[in-house]
């Protein structure tokens, strides 16, 4: 990793792909990791940051295909494993030998959900915050028990939550409505849809090449999760914020999260999809209070164990 220069990225590679890194806060406190989905960059935890930054160092980064990092072409290159070893990539780049704590929304917790279910990872990952963004593997799961017990609500409601989805598959449908309205329409859009102060959106100059580039997460992953999910456990501890008026994440759908992630807490609160941007006082002091606890309870076991 090369030397940090203010108000610049730092590059971490991971193969062929680079990323850009930002790092800020406490350069003592513990390690915090952001991480962003679609269509947005680095750039989603800047209303987050500042109530993260007296007590956690705090680094964020471009996913692949977004803001200042590589832009893979091949659809494949999107793939789940793929961009958990990008997590993993910058955990090893700056916090070596210590696990890190990670923060992620929409596509980037889909793929820290990827990286604390890898065998290991809690080795590097002390704990994970998660908002708007399922496992799919146990989305999946989810849908086929509640679609044998004849109970179709739950999977109904995701399914109409995610109906846009189904128009991300077909290669080149999407793109020019992403280009020409979405990405020139922004901020009126999370307006209407999640109800948001346009004065708080705003969208990097990246954003239509970002929500085109972006599609390539939908084609590499959802039919093969949904249509052959695995078994995906964990033991990092996980906590779920539950954004209740979520119109892309229903909460029905964490119902069964317990049986892969035991060491799992759930907190709700009153906001829609993009509740970084709306909420980010709630979302940094839930993710701060996590670890606080996890902190004095990791205290108490080596209290109890010197006794």
């Amino acid at each position: 990793m090369s030397a940090h220069i203010p108000g610049t990225a730092v590059r971490i590679s991971n193969g062929p792909v680079e990323l850009a890194v930002f790092e800020q806060g406490n350069p003592a406190g513990d390690t915090i990791v952001l991480v962003h989905g679609w269509p947005d960059t680095h750039e989603l935890w800047q209303r987050v940051v500042p109530f993260l930054a007296e007590r956690f160092r705090v680094f964020s980064y471009d996913s692949r295909g977004a803001g200042d990092s590589t832009v893979p072409t091949r659809v494949a290159d999107y793939r789940l494993p793929e961009l958990a070893g990008d997590l993993f990539a910058v955990i090893d780049a700056v916090s070596p030998g210590k696990p890190v704590h990670v923060l992620a929304h929409d596509w980037g917790s889909v793929e820290a959900w990827e990286a604390v279910c890898e065998q290991g990872a809690a080795e590097r990952i002390a704990s994970f915050t998660s908002v708007s963004g399922p496992n799919l593997d146990h989305l999946g799961k989810w849908m086929r028990r509640r679609i044998s017990d004849r109970s179709f609500g739950g999977p109904l409601a995701q399914a109409v939550a995610s109906a846009y989805t189904v128009l991300f598959q077909i290669p080149g449908l999407a793109t020019l409505p992403l280009r020409l309205w979405f990405s020139r329409h922004w901020p009126a859009f999370l307006k209407f849809f999640d109800g948001l102060d346009p004065a708080l959106v705003q969208p990097g100059p990246t954003l239509a090449d970002d929500m085109v580039n972006g599609l390539k997460l939908y084609r590499a992953n959802i039919r093969t999760c949904l249509g052959r999910p695995r078994d995906r456990y964990t033991d990092v501890p996980v906590q779920l914020i539950l954004n209740a008026r979520d119109k892309a994440v229903r909460p029905v759908g964490y119902e069964d999260t317990e049986k892969w992630a035991p060491d799992l807490r759930r907190r709700h609160i009153d906001a829609g999809h993009w509740s970084p941007i709306s909420h980010a006082e709630d979302i940094a002091q839930l993710t701060a209070e996590f670890v606080l606890d996890l902190d004095e309870r990791a205290f108490r076991d080596v209290e109890e164990r010197g006794a």
